[in-house]
């Protein structure tokens, strides 16, 4: 019995010391020296090219950071932008290898089309956008109203889930890309435009003509988990992105960030030197280098520090954190232990 409770309690370490076998998308990544991310076409905070076609916001990076993680380069992305129609086809057809694209996670998207969530790096709800003159303040003030709304998204789908309960009449208007939605809503031709609140935000600060002259309901109408997805059948990859979106909460916790990680690796805090590779295993745990959680906070930072330069404070946005605080301030933010 004594044998045995030894062995339990070095089972950890042992774990921690058995390589992961690099999965086909892993040494896809590897042989072609980039990760291709599939993202937005175009929502500012989340994922949009800058005047340079650089892809800028919270999915890019996101996007970067995996890179970071496995190839030690955060630059060794190529971002491949989708549509509604296209984004799960490019992800089941392997031309992407995984879906950064402010998508929401639900169980027919696990189970029918065949993705495995992998985190949560942003949590929304569906609200409604109206022009301030009509003078609506809730959604259920929009009965008889012509809302704009996406083809094949959650916020289709939860529009008429919200119709019919509330017993309202709505008149969806489906336009098939978020500049077409944005048009129709500015010209009158629809009284509301629906979508996540964060999308909302976003496009009332980049794409109408005058922000203050639109007001965001402040209810929401259903729960948009948000987060990066990757096929079914490559659980190493999964793991690998799972953990990276975990790294960078954790980092956050631990007080990490781009300008002090350097010097934290001499910590003899335990956590830091897991965290950071000091104390190998873990890296060689998921396939990767033991310093792939250092690369990712180094080049790319932890969540708060991308979230406050793409979405929040450091932002046109302006998004105040929320739900998407550390889960010590009243958030959701909570990660896995690496350990």
């Amino acid at each position: 019995m004594r044998h045995a409770l030894g062995l339990l309690a070095l089972l950890p370490t042992l774990l921690a010391a058995l390589p992961a076998n690099a999965g086909p998308t892993l040494e896809g990544v590897r042989s072609r020296g980039q990760v291709v991310c599939g993202v937005n076409t175009g929502v500012a905070g989340f994922s949009a090219p800058d005047s340079r076609g650089n892809y800028q916001g919270l999915d890019a990076e996101f996007c970067r950071a995996v890179a970071a993680a496995t190839l030690g380069d955060a630059a060794r992305v190529r971002f491949v932008p989708t549509t509604y129609q296209t984004r799960f086809v490019a992800l089941q057809g392997g031309e992407i290898d995984l879906l950064a694209r402010n998508v929401t996670q639900t169980l027919t998207r696990d189970t029918a089309l065949g993705f495995n969530m992998a985190g949560v790096n942003f949590y929304d709800g569906q609200s409604f956008m109206v022009h301030k003159s009509a003078g609506l303040t809730a959604a259920r003030q929009l009965d008889g109203a012509t809302v704009c709304v996406l083809p094949g998204s959650t916020s289709e789908l939860n529009l008429g889930d919200f119709a019919r309960r509330e017993k309202i009449a709505i008149q969806p208007v489906v336009l098939s890309s978020m500049d077409e939605m944005t048009a129709a809503y500015q010209s009158g031709r629809c009284d509301a435009m629906t979508t996540d609140a964060s999308q909302l935000a976003a496009l009332r600060v980049s794409a109408l003509r005058d922000p203050a002259a639109h007001v965001i309901f402040a209810e929401r109408i259903s729960k948009e988990p948000l987060g990066p997805m990757v096929r079914h059948g490559d659980e190493e990859w999964r793991d690998i992105v799972a953990w990276t979106l975990m790294a960078m909460i954790e980092a956050e916790e631990l007080g990490l960030t781009r300008e002090n990680v350097e010097a934290m690796r001499a910590s003899p805090d335990p956590n830091l030197q897991r965290m950071l590779g000091v104390a190998p295993g873990f890296g060689k745990a998921l396939g990767l280098p033991e310093d792939w959680a250092f690369q990712v906070v180094r080049q790319v930072g932890n969540y708060g520090e991308v979230f406050e330069r793409t979405l929040g404070k450091d932002s046109p946005i302006g998004l105040e954190r929320g739900l998407n605080d550390l889960w010590k301030r009243g958030g959701l933010m909570y990660a896995l232990p690496l350990r």
